[in-house]
């Protein structure tokens, strides 16, 4: 029997991908394309599995993070501080500045469900991004691997019963569920959502945390199975929740003129067709997705950055507290007092769009490299690797091109 304390790394990197980015992602591909387009999460969920398990044999045979390894088999001087120059730049400014919409959109969640919070929203516009501010600090601070692994893992759950429940909920047509699935369509002007739907699974920093987390877990490439098993269980579970969020809006606003810009705006617009039991339990499932990805965007951030910098990455060393402190405290601020940083977000956009398939590339590498000696890359596994970074280059184009205005 599978037991709670088997999980951890696998399910830190479901609960940061399905952020409010990722509601408002899957919510606009249901409502304007239907059902059509659930073949493309299954396959960024496919394409997930494969890299986050390439990062967790790293993590595993090196007992040391993606950022370590890179620093130390980078041997080319300038090569080395202009890959350590990109990382640094896409994951500490742009964690910063999406850390904000993090807890946005947690936000959202917590006032649909218990509402403005009193006094502090006379003073700050967004007075519940600094609470949940806090409440993700509190858990980073603990120190403790264990802890914070079992509390993402519970608000994977949690997201797990509102999303899916919310699903349920709307009476899905199932033979369109199952055609969206498996089948392949690209409707007229899919392109770029789909893309979104793939870029919002396939995250850069994933890549580091899961390497990271793993290595702390478990100690020897003996339990290799387990590191597997964890991944294979926990991330299509957090591409399940994506789906029925897709499906979700499918059923509800599909073929329908409903706008909609935000993820408040979807849990809102369901109480009118489905009444406020599917309101609340989407509220839930944006708070749940907010505070998630909250909480392990500054962790996924520590470990990178200490990691290239060679900093220690004990999760209770200055060092480690100092930068995921900073991201916590750069993205509180955004979020509550209302800042709309277009500028930082488009240089965000435009590095975090160049080091997605360079992150890629390197975990290519690595993973065919001596270092992990008969635990290198199989000939399927390379195969694999090659058409995922080609998708990477795709998804790296449209990020550029969006942030420079051809898209």
């Amino acid at each position: 029997m599978l037991k709670l304390s088997q999980f951890g790394p696998g399910a830190l990197v479901a609960a940061a991908f399905i952020g409010p980015g990722t509601v408002v992602t899957a919510s606009l591909a249901g409502a304007n394309f239907g059902y059509a387009l659930l073949w493309a999460l299954l396959f960024s969920i496919v394409a997930c599995v494969i890299l986050q398990e390439m990062s967790a044999r790293i993590g595993l045979v090196t007992q040391a993070g993606l950022g370590e390894n890179i620093r130390n088999n980078l041997t080319s001087g300038w090569l080395r501080w202009l890959a350590l120059l990109l990382i640094f730049s896409a994951i500490a400014i742009g964690n910063s500045v999406y850390q904000g919409g993090n807890l946005s959109g947690a936000s959202l969640g917590a006032s649909e469900l218990v509402g403005p919070v009193p006094i502090l929203d006379g003073w700050l516009s967004n007075a519940w991004a600094l609470i949940i501010g806090v409440i993700a600090l509190l858990i980073l601070w603990t120190g403790n691997a264990r802890v914070i692994e079992k509390a993402l893992i519970g608000m994977v759950l949690l997201m797990s019963i509102a999303f899916i429940g919310t699903f349920l909920l709307t009476n899905p047509d199932w033979s369109a569920v199952f055609k969206g699935t498996f089948g392949f369509s690209l409707p007229t002007g899919a392109t770029l959502t789909v893309v979104a739907l793939i870029g919002t699974t396939v995250v850069p920093y994933n890549i580091f945390l899961h390497a990271s987390s793993v290595s702390k877990k478990w100690q020897s490439p003996d339990e290799l199975p387990a590191a597997r098993r964890d991944l294979f269980l926990s991330i299509p579970f957090g591409g399940l929740i994506s789906m029925a969020i897709v499906a979700t809006a499918a059923s509800a606003f599909f073929g329908q003129q409903v706008n909609i810009e935000s993820a408040g705006d979807l849990a809102e617009s369901l109480r009118p067709l489905f009444g406020d039991g599917a309101t609340y339990l989407m509220a839930i499932g944006l708070f749940a997705a907010g505070i998630s990805s909250a909480t392990t965007a500054p962790l996924a951030s520590a470990y990178a950055l200490c990691g290239i910098m060679g900093w220690s990455v004990n999760l209770r060393s200055k060092a480690f507290r100092s930068v995921w402190l900073s991201i916590l405290v750069i993205g509180v601020i955004i979020s509550s007092v209302g800042i709309k940083p277009v500028t930082v977000i488009w240089f965000a956009q435009v590095a975090n769009g160049i080091l997605l398939p360079v992150i890629v590339g390197f975990l290519w590498w690595l993973c065919q490299s001596s270092m992990l000696g008969k635990y290198r890359n199989s000939l399927l596994q390379n195969i694999l690797a090659a058409i995922i970074f080609l998708i990477s280059v795709v998804l790296s184009g449209r990020s550029l091109g969006s942030a420079f205005g051809f898209w």
